[in-house]
């Protein structure tokens, strides 16, 4: 049996959804960090278990064809981006077949219908960097004791300093060196996870994609800071800042915001347009962070949906009704159920703001909901984007039970995603087209759109 921090010399053959290198010693399988698809490499074990284990990168004996230097300084060090070493043409070829084995693999398609259905992998046009219009920063200190900001290590709370994310937006580093700095010069305590002391814990900073407006919103242990107004002279000079807040989070938490916030300079939102539709963004909004790629996203569901202006659509997991509101335009009438009030009251808010009278909110969880209701439910389109779990089977069964033509499946997780569209096809439903779509370049994740027509 293998022993942990033994060096090993393994090929890596493939690689998990998450982004690790797959590799085998002996038959025995092991799940490298920071190896790609093609490398050679000396490990060093990390954790065995019974069947498989972990290990890191220790030394690149032959490199693949695919890797390529990173841009970003710690991109090993950081937990953020899984595969920026590989190039960027290379993580779409990846992002594609990990979508096209899952369906094959957990939904039971066979390879020629997948081949045949696919549709490709929607990329970044131009540079896969500085997409993220949604920025959140642990804020802590160095062990020399300097306060830092940065990201966390993957799979722990150890902040890696990180100056400028090439994710982000280049303004980033300008208001955290803002924030730091009046820290500095206020003798403000950043927070710490093991005392729970200290007041400051995170800086959310959001961008307006086509209005430019900036969000800046400090989540603090504590219901207020000191030096308040000093805060703010430092910031609202800085091009864009339109909003500036705080978020009350005393509790002894991962969760990073606090239920609520209060604004302390400026307006209480920022707006940004999304496929021509305006939309308010509080710091606890939910909102897709790839404005580019989103409207791509969204405009592949609507492709699909294939809406002639008749149709009676359903969206569930609607979120801040977006993709609801999206489809208005060109159906008769368009529902949205989510679970979180919040974003309900979000969604009726961005109807009226946009003028659009035919749409309906519902604030309930949807495998309550659609059985308690399902006499009443009459749709010809059915849209579904649900968190990474997928859909719950009672939820699904009611959708079955609607019998829309229509079934738009939009997908943050292929294999949940393809164990979904399974029990769907089992159940008389075919599908017909699929399109993948990359929505964070340099991390293992990819988005799917599915349409499925009733037999």
């Amino acid at each position: 049996m293998f022993k942990k921090n033994e060096l090993l010399n393994v090929k890596i053959t493939d690689m998990t959804n998450e982004g690790e290198g797959i590799g085998k010693v002996d038959g025995f399988t092991f799940f490298v960090k920071d190896a790609i698809i093609g490398d050679e490499a000396t490990i060093r074990v990390t954790k065995v278990k019974k069947n498989y284990g972990y290990a890191r990168l220790e030394k690149l004996l032959a490199e693949s064809s695919y890797r390529v230097e990173p841009e970003c300084p710690v991109a090993r060090q950081c937990g953020g981006c899984q595969i920026q070493a590989m190039a960027y043409d290379k993580q779409l070829e990846f992002k594609e077949n990990k979508v096209k084995n899952n369906l094959i693999r957990i939904g039971g398609f066979s390879k020629e219908a997948i081949d045949s259905m696919f549709e490709g992998i929607i990329g970044m046009e131009g540079s896969s960097f500085r997409y993220r219009n949604k920025a959140q920063y642990p804020i802590g200190k160095s062990k020399d004791g300097k306060i830092i900001s940065g990201f966390y290590a993957g799979r722990t709370h150890s902040i890696i300093p990180v100056e400028d994310c090439l994710l982000g937006d280049e303004v980033n580093k300008d208001i955290i060196n803002e924030i730091i700095s009046w820290m500095n010069q206020y003798n403000i305590s950043p927070y710490d996870e093991v005392s729970h002391k200290g007041l400051i814990r995170h800086v959310l900073i959001r961008k307006g994609y086509y209005t430019k407006e900036i969000m800046v919103c400090l989540v603090i242990n504590a219901k207020d800071i000191p030096k308040k107004q000093e805060l703010i002279d430092s910031l609202e000079k800085i091009k864009g800042v339109e909003s500036i807040s705080l978020s009350s989070n005393e509790n002894d938490t991962n969760v990073i915001m606090g239920d609520n916030y209060r604004t302390i300079w400026g307006k209480d939102t920022i707006t940004d347009k999304l496929l021509g539709l305006t939309y308010e963004i509080s710091p606890l909004s939910f909102y897709q962070v790839n404005p580019v790629q989103v409207e791509r996203l969204y405009q592949t569901a609507i492709d699909y949906a294939g809406l002639k202006g008749e149709e009676e659509v359903w969206d569930l997991c609607c979120g801040i009704g977006t993709i609801t509101l999206s489809m208005a335009s060109m159906a008769k009438m368009v529902h949205g159920i989510e679970i979180v009030p919040q974003a309900i009251e979000d969604a009726r808010k961005n109807a009226v703001r946009n003028g659009i009278e035919n749409s309906e909110f519902i604030s309930a969880a949807i495998e309550e909901y659609l059985p308690a209701n399902s006499s009443s439910i009459s749709a010809d389109v059915i849209v579904m984007d649900p968190p990474r779990k997928g859909i719950d089977e009672k939820a699904l069964e009611v959708v079955v039970g609607a019998s829309p033509k229509i079934i738009v499946y939009v997908s943050c997780d292929s294999a949940t995603l393809a164990r979904d569209l399974k029990y769907l096809c089992e159940k008389g439903y075919e599908l017909k087209r699929v399109k993948a779509v990359d929505m964070f370049p340099h991390t293992g994740h990819v988005e799917t759109v599915c349409l499925l027509s009733r037999k």
